[in-house]
């Protein structure tokens, strides 16, 4: 039986990661038939966010009560952050190679690890050491760091790739924050929510829906906001109720593998070796923090420390 829901566990995270993956490939074909990213971005969240405030509505009420003072820490700091983590992340895709960007976002976890090194008085052990090293020298073959005339081209997508994972590491961690007190469908709804509040204000309001996009478009629009977003995230969660997270975040990291392979299929993108390279290196980067954070005897100053972040009084 436990072997069963092992097996279970890890199917889930796979899919969810094949998920994600084929929504950034989705996002660039969308992006090379002309669709503005900010559309894109905006439907997304928007539609994502109404689809699942209205499936809690009809099947887990419960779930949509907050307390009046978490309003502003879910819409300045969930919804504010998941507003740049979305629009970083699309607007990556459009400049970048698919699996490029998606390897971008994946330096939030050594930047989450760095952070609580900094700040939590986490221990500087030495597979943490070589996992950020691996980090830093993965991001530099990955935006081409070693092609003057790449790095030139890329910039842009480079930027937007770098603050799309600053932007994750901190919704990882206002997210954690958020969840010692609600569910995670509910801290990610409110989020998605209010980011979308957020970008529709930025812009004309739901001005994409004046827009004349064709029945491809939206099927692809559609598949971006169910299998790119609601299901995966679903699975996910799925996933880490029958394995470990530290497993399932390893596990995860297929998903930049497969973008790629969907990337260089669907729309011919494809790797440089030495960016391939830098792929490896984030991906065992991020192997092992997770194994050292599965190890890990937390001091009880750790503790004391992220229990005052995650528990302090103005969230309380």
């Amino acid at each position: 039986m436990h072997q069963g829901l092992n097996t279970r566990g890890y199917v889930s995270v796979i899919t969810a990661a094949l998920l994600w993956a084929s929504s950034g490939t989705a996002g660039k074909a969308l992006f090379i038939s002309g669709m503005a990213p900010f559309d894109l971005i905006r439907i997304r969240v928007t539609l994502s966010a109404l689809f699942i405030a209205i499936t809690l509505a009809l099947f887990s009420r419960p779930l949509l009560k907050i307390r009046p003072k978490d309003i502003g820490y879910l819409l300045v700091l969930c919804g504010g952050v998941m507003a740049l983590c979305q629009s970083s992340y699309f607007l990556a895709i459009s400049r970048i190679q698919v699996a490029a960007a998606i390897l971008l976002q994946y330096l939030a976890p050594s930047l989450v690890a760095l952070y609580s090194i900094c700040f939590w008085k986490e221990k500087l052990t030495a597979f943490k050491l070589i996992a950020l090293m691996l980090s830093l020298l993965g991001c530099y073959l990955i935006v081409g760091g070693y092609n003057l005339a790449l790095l030139e081209m890329n910039r842009t997508g480079i930027m937007w790739g770098l603050i799309s994972a600053v932007a994750f590491a901190t919704y990882s961690l206002l997210g954690e924050r958020g969840m010692h007190r609600y569910n995670p469908w509910t801290v990610h709804c409110y989020a998605l929510l209010f980011a979308g509040v957020i970008l529709n204000f930025i812009h004309t309001p739901v001005s994409y829906l004046s827009s004349s996009y064709s029945p491809i478009q939206w099927l692809g629009i559609l598949y971006i906001v169910i299998f790119g977003t609601i299901l995966p995230y679903g699975l996910y969660f799925v996933g880490i109720s029958h394995i470990r997270s530290t497993r399932a975040s390893i596990t995860a990291t297929l998903e930049p593998i497969s973008a790629a392979v969907l990337a260089y299929v669907f729309v011919g993108e494809g790797l440089q070796p030495f960016q391939i390279i830098g792929g490896i290196c984030v991906i065992l980067s991020i192997a092992f923090l997770q194994w050292q954070r599965d190890h890990d005897t937390l001091s009880p100053e750790f503790i004391r420390n992220r229990k005052t972040v995650f528990t302090g009084s103005e969230f309380e």
